[in-house]
């Protein structure tokens, strides 16, 4: 019977040798190649998840798998694989650190073990389900109590121009009320940010499960609330809020006006 702890070592392991390929990025590109760039930001993303699936498929060939780029596959052990060989692209791509890799593993109880390796902070968080959650092996608590008006929070905004007007207009409305607002590039680093202490807490509308699922665990298990609910903005995409106990419940009020209700 394999144990979460094994599943977390090689979760680590596969998520450093991704963390590896990727930063063989070149350290410049010239602003008028910005269509190769482009490309190949791309084809770094396809070798990445193509590296993570060998990798999984040869430790645990009867695994399933869940990949932004397509690796989708049913397996028959009970365990599935969430995996993004790059949250943060628009990191990769313009050669601002945050990007990073994301691998969590679920089974009929919920996710078990989550990773996300960051190469270019030198930093990865870890979690198991009941064991806690670590950032290079040393062990992390979020901040709580924090109110709301001394909360420094990091958020995301959506691509699409349209609906970044809504998420402008409640920044407008919230940036009076809290410390400061921080924007990472990368959910899954956002949400870690919370489980360390860097930030108090990240929301964001329109992300996909692989953006969330490792993070979400490792706040989970540093004393953050994590919540998550679908079809808010899109029917396929979540909302995701993550904070220490007493903030959760403020900004979860505050937002709930504003039609991201997780109350």
């Amino acid at each position: 019977m394999t144990s979460s702890a094994q599943l977390l070592e090689l979760a680590e392991e596969i998520a450093k040798k991704a963390g590896e390929l990727l930063m063989r990025r070149p350290s410049n590109f010239e602003l008028d190649q910005k269509s190769g760039v482009l490309d190949f930001a791309t084809q770094m993303d396809h070798e990445s998840e193509k590296l993570i699936v060998a990798a999984i498929l040869a430790a645990r060939p009867d695994d399933s798998i869940i990949g932004e780029e397509g690796s989708d596959r049913v397996g028959t052990s009970g365990y599935t694989w969430v995996i993004d060989p790059i949250d943060g692209t628009v990191n990769y791509l313009y050669g601002i650190p945050g990007w990073c890799i994301s691998i969590a593993i679920k089974d009929s109880e919920g996710y078990l073990v989550g990773v996300v390796h960051a190469p270019s902070f030198a930093m990865t968080w870890s979690a198991r389900r009941g064991g806690g959650a670590t950032c290079n092996g040393k062990p992390l608590r979020c901040n709580e109590p924090v109110s709301l008006d001394r909360a420094l929070i990091a958020t995301g905004f959506a691509y699409d121009i349209e609906r970044r007007k809504p998420q402008a207009e409640f920044i407008k409305e919230l940036l009076p009320k809290i410390r400061d607002v921080r924007r990472m590039g990368a959910c899954a680093v956002d949400i870690c940010m919370v489980a360390s202490g860097s930030v108090d807490a990240h929301f964001e509308a329109g992300v996909n499960e692989w953006d969330y699922a490792a993070a979400g665990l490792i706040a989970s298990e540093a004393g953050a609330k994590f919540a998550f609910k679908k079809g808010i903005w899109d029917g396929e995409k979540y909302f995701v809020l993550t904070a220490g106990p007493s903030l959760f419940r403020a900004l979860a009020e505050a937002l709930a006006p504003h039609g991201y209700d997780l109350r």
